[in-house]
């Protein structure tokens, strides 16, 4: 349970000490691949209340979610259509239903 948390907080901790500017170009691109690695984060966090966390599916979820939300972003500059947007809506709805589960399993403690 505690490898996703402390990924997370590692990971914000550096990214609040180690300043990195990100082109306006990017942006898409960035927006969609955090969202994908926060859904597989907080996805990580939920099967481990539900004694269900696997390194192995944790860590192969969170690179191929956040390559294909990059790459769904790419296609759709490079075809003129904000495909990012469906990345954006599919990963966005499972980021808060796992927060919901994660909540209740915490309330119910």
């Amino acid at each position: 349970m505690w490898i996703p948390a402390a990924g997370l907080v590692l990971g914000v901790l550096i990214g609040l000490l180690i300043p990195v500017r990100v082109p306006g170009v990017y942006s898409k691109y960035m927006s969609v691949a955090v969202l994908a690695a926060l859904d597989s984060v907080f996805g990580g966090l939920r099967a481990s209340m539900e004694d269900n966390f696997d390194n192995a599916i944790f860590l192969s979820g969170f690179f191929s979610n956040t390559l294909l939300a990059a790459f769904l972003a790419y296609i759709g500059d490079q075809l003129g259509v904000e495909l990012y947007l469906a990345a954006v809506l599919a990963f966005g709805m499972r980021l808060f239903q796992n927060l919901a589960i994660i909540r209740r399993h915490l309330l119910k403690k």
